[in-house]
């Protein structure tokens, strides 16, 4: 929503002559919209549409897919590699060989004089599947660091230690047909309007044709909430309090599933005896988590009562010091009531980026290609072998996350680093630490199709890449659906593919002449088939093909041989189709083939409101924007409804401190302060504030980001601030500043 403009003018979207529509597939969140783009007489994409046929969005886009066509020629696109000898210095241009010659040798040479690991890679969540693979190939068989991550630890790792401690592997088990059979819906800190628009869509169409409860647990009156049966305005980072109540009431009024416990779940002797203390009873919980005992009764009851049951979640877990904890408690939740792996009962993590399951799956950031493991002996043996490399070339456990990553580069373990389609100048938490943890670094490559991200006034290379369109591959979405992207249009300017780039880059390394390196992304694709197969492997891809994948709008893994084979007899108007659930059989990914109930209690270590500041900040996003804007605040027609960093305030604690609707403050923490308009609203308590996460210069100089201790995923939920007058002209002016930037 813009605050304080007058005249506006809506959104119009011109009549324009296509000649050609692409299949392809939306670079923005995880939902995996089919879009086809519109290409006129030029060549150029003019316009973009939702793909009828396709499962997931039937058609439809949210306001980000529907202007996505106007990000080719935005402003700030690079056009050439960029080389400087210091940070801050002009930018000098340079061809790709000096730009990747320069690179490869910086890299060696700091890894000769500090050791492999001083040098290290973030990547994503934004690159295709393929791309993602070969980087993980040169990243592991090639530079050999080990403090190698992407920026999917700010938003999935959570998630994925979760599955991993539940059910023995990541992979959500499943999927958006869940909402046309479930018989209770409950949503942990997920705003879908929002966040997924087209998620949402589906589960109000569910909704709409056949009633089942609606439970939101949310600290914010969120629009999900608002729509909901049932809202839980949680405490913030009290959802394994919550939970844990719930599970008591479940136990003690014998509404478990125990045949199911019994035949496919360890540790529930454990799990009982912590969640029937005191502690968790709802009388004393209550106090905790904010919600009152009768409504945890209600709820426990009404979940366990359901004959199917499905919890949802996003960041609102996910980036907690309790994130890991939040998500094995919600699979405690749905199997102690038998709620896996069967039609409308699951835990479906929503993933965030758009590729961000991709990374989980294939780049080999926490381990090696395909749900491989370095700590797994056989694993690196194998990886090992199909490259053609050396085993003892692996690490034998895995390195730094991302988020230790930085603090490395801060105590000089880290002198240099590659960043690829990340920008934690604008995403990392303590924006003002980030900077001089950034200056530190002896050498920073930034590949980016945008040349005027923030982190890159601290770069020496800078590699300009093609955008989505510009390229072919694959994504993965939430519901393990694998869709496509045809090449649309010319890389723009001298950019390139990333896949181009990685390949480039790896024939500067010795392991680089004995990997092989497919030099299109459907050649990486066919060996990532192959490292598919296996014995009782979920992630088997290897009866895809593109042809196959864009018949579908979409295929979800598992999808083997067999299964292509079976599909083979199919008329041209059916559809291949995957696997919708995972652990139909009741046998999971681990050791004994049973899911590990984990017992969690609370620690409460988060940041807490107090006399010096008194509100707790909560963060999110709104509808018109994604991340940090790198790509949507280029957008007019995006940008328009949002352009402006503003903090959402109870009318009752403005008025205590004489705070007027559409005023400017300033926001303090322990950590910088930001300066927003105030949006007055009862959507949050007396003692919050809520502002969209988007703005490069606002909530990341609030927050405090301290980890999980599984996943490391910061906490950028959590943290509390103070609210101070300041110059309404000089605000202003900042304002006018950041909607020119």
């Amino acid at each position: 929503m813009l605050f304080g403009r007058k005249n506006r003018k809506p959104i119009v979207i011109p009549k324009k002559e296509v000649v050609e529509w692409k299949y392809s597939t939306c670079n923005y969140c995880s939902t995996g919209c089919s879009i086809e783009l519109g290409l006129n007489d030029q060549g150029k994409v003019v316009t973009s549409r939702g793909h009828a046929g396709a499962d997931v969005n039937r058609g439809k886009l949210c306001i980000k897919g529907l202007l996505e066509h106007d990000l080719f020629d935005s402003a700030g696109r690079g056009s050439q590699p960029l080389m400087r000898d210091k940070a801050y210095e002009s930018f000098e241009p340079a061809s790709w060989d000096q730009a990747l010659d320069r690179t490869a040798e910086k890299i060696k040479d700091i890894q000769e004089k500090y050791g492999r690991d001083a040098f290290a890679v973030v990547s994503t969540g934004q690159l295709m599947t393929e791309e993602f693979y070969t980087l993980g190939k040169l990243a592991r068989g090639c530079i050999g660091s080990n403090n190698y991550d992407g920026n999917t630890t700010l938003c999935m790792a959570s998630a994925v230690s979760g599955y991993k401690r539940s059910f023995g592997s990541d992979g959500p088990p499943g999927c958006y047909e869940d909402f046309e059979y479930t018989e209770c819906f409950m949503a942990f800190g997920s705003n879908l309007p929002e966040q997924h628009p087209i998620i949402y869509w589906r589960l109000k169409e569910a909704r709409e044709k056949r009633s089942f409860p609606m439970i939101v647990v949310d600290p914010r009156v969120t629009m999900l909430a608002q729509f909901a049966d049932i809202h839980l305005p949680i405490t913030p980072g009290t959802d394994c309090v919550l939970i844990n109540s719930m599970l008591h009431v479940i136990f003690s009024e014998g509404l478990q599933d125990q045949s199911y416990i019994d035949a496919h779940t360890n540790g529930s002797k454990e799990l009982i005896e912590l969640v029937m203390s005191d502690t968790y009873d709802p009388k004393v919980a209550q106090h905790v988590c904010g919600i009152d005992e009768d409504r945890i009764r209600t709820v426990a009851r009404i979940y366990a009562r359901a004959g199917s049951a499905m919890s949802i979640w996003t960041m609102g877990i996910n980036q907690s010091t309790h994130g890991s904890d939040g998500v094995a408690n919600i699979n405690n939740l749905n199997l102690v009531t038998g709620n896996i792996g069967k039609p409308g009962g699951t835990s479906l993590s929503i993933t965030g980026q758009c590729n961000a399951m991709g990374t989980r799956e294939w780049s080999s950031c926490s381990g090696l290609p395909g749900y491989r493991y370095l700590e797994n002996e056989k694993d690196r043996e194998y990886i090992a072998d199909f490259w053609g490399i050396d085993p003892e070339f692996f690490p034998k456990k895995r390195g730094l996350a991302q988020t230790d990553i930085f603090p490395a580069i801060e105590t000089g373990e880290i002198k240099g680093m590659w960043l690829i389609a990340t920008n934690p100048m604008t995403s990392m938490a303590d924006t003002a630490r980030m900077r001089k943890i950034m200056e530190k670094l002896d050498f920073l490559v930034v590949q980016d199709c945008y040349e005027d991200v923030e982190t890159n006034q601290f770069s020496h290379v800078y590699f300009p890449a093609a955008v989505w369109a510009e390229k072919e591959g694959c994504h993965t979405n939430t519901e393990r659906r694998v869709n496509l992207t045809r090449t649309a249009l010319q890389c723009y300017g001298d950019s390139k593919p990333d896949l181009w780039i990685f390949n480039q880059l790896s024939k500067r390394f010795d392991n680089g002449k004995v990997i092989n390196f497919p030099e299109s992304a459907e050649g990486a694709f066919e060996e990532m088939k192959k490292l598919s197969v296996g014995a009782g492997r979920t992630l088997d891809i290897s009866g895809m093909s593109y042809d196959k994948i864009e018949r579908a709008q979409g295929i979800q893994w598992p999808y083997t041989e067999a299964d292509a084979k079976r599909d083979a007899q199919l008329s041209p108007e059916e559809k291949p189709k995957g696997a919708s659930r995972l652990y139909t059989d009741g046998k999971f990914q681990t050791a004994d083939g049973k899911a590990n109930l984990i017992s969690v209690d609370f620690i409460n270590n988060n940041e807490q409101p107090c006399q010096d500041f008194p509100f707790w900040l909560n963060s999110g996003r709104v509808v018109e924007h994604f991340h940090t804007r790198t790509r949507t605040g280029k957008v007019g027609n995006c940008n328009k409804f949002s352009p402006t960093p503003y903090m959402e305030m109870n009318p009752d604690a403005a008025a205590e401190l004489g705070v007027v609707h559409q005023q400017y403050v300033r926001l303090a923490s322990r950590r910088g302060d930001a300066v927003v308009m105030v949006q007055l609203t009862h959507r949050v308590p007396r003692n919050m504030v809520f502002i969209p996460f988007h703005y490069h210069d606002c909530v990341n100089r609030l927050t405090l980001g301290l980890l999980d201790p599984y996943s490391r995923q910061p906490a950028f939920k959590q943290c509390s601030v103070r609210i101070e007058p300041v110059d309404q002209d000089e605000a202003a002016a900042l304002n006018v500043q950041r909607r020119a930037f």
